[in-house]
């Protein structure tokens, strides 16, 4: 029905998260409909995007420097560090701004039903950031599911006797819930809330 150059940007939009046919096709005709200098500029955001955009050296979190702002910004709690699952959490605290530590960001949650084990997701290099760092409570902000409890309990027990505070965010969240379709309020005061780990 479309010509094949429509039909191959319709099937790119397609591997978004969350893109089905019609959204695709809305997308596709909404470019056509646009001036070149605007899908120009467009094209020229992705490509820069994906040409500068680093993993901060120090807690993971994407960022067009190897050192994020976050992690250099010395008026952050250096006592206090949020462990998330990935970059769109770190970037969801700082909206709602009810957090002043730091954070570190590993490449996902433990499930060895999907073949994704602690090695995979950065494990290792979080535990040598807590290490290096002079840390006192080390909160876990993952959503609440079987994965995000596994990795929570394999974390802990290799702090156990550290002699740090281990907490994680409080009750409210919906298990099963993603992260980032929790409202503000919720989150704020399940951070606020955060409860230790037994």
């Amino acid at each position: 029905m479309y010509p094949d150059v429509v039909r191959h940007a319709i099937e790119a939009f397609k591997i978004l998260p969350g893109i089905g046919e019609k959204t695709a096709e809305r997308l596709t005709l909404s470019l056509l409909d646009m001036d070149l200098d605007e899908v120009q500029f467009f094209s020229n955001a992705l490509l820069s995007m994906k040409e500068k955009i680093v993993n901060c050296n120090i807690c993971n979190v994407i960022s067009d420097d190897i050192i994020c702002p976050i992690c250099s910004n010395r008026l952050r709690n250096k006592k206090l560090l949020c462990v998330v699952e990935d970059s769109r959490s770190v970037f969801l605290f700082e909206k709602v701004g009810v957090f002043n530590g730091l954070y570190f960001v590993l490449s996902g949650l433990i499930s060895p039903l999907d073949g994704v084990n602690p090695e995979d997701i950065g494990i290792d290099k979080l535990i040598r950031r807590i290490e290096e760092g002079d840390f006192n409570e080390v909160v876990f902000a993952f959503k609440p599911s079987i994965e995000g409890e596994t990795t929570s309990l394999y974390i802990k027990r290799i702090l156990d006797g550290s002699g740090l505070k281990i907490t994680r965010l409080a009750s409210g969240i919906p298990i099963g819930a993603d992260m980032e379709y929790l409202d503000a309020l919720t989150l704020e005061r399940a951070l606020s809330d955060r409860k230790d780990i037994e």
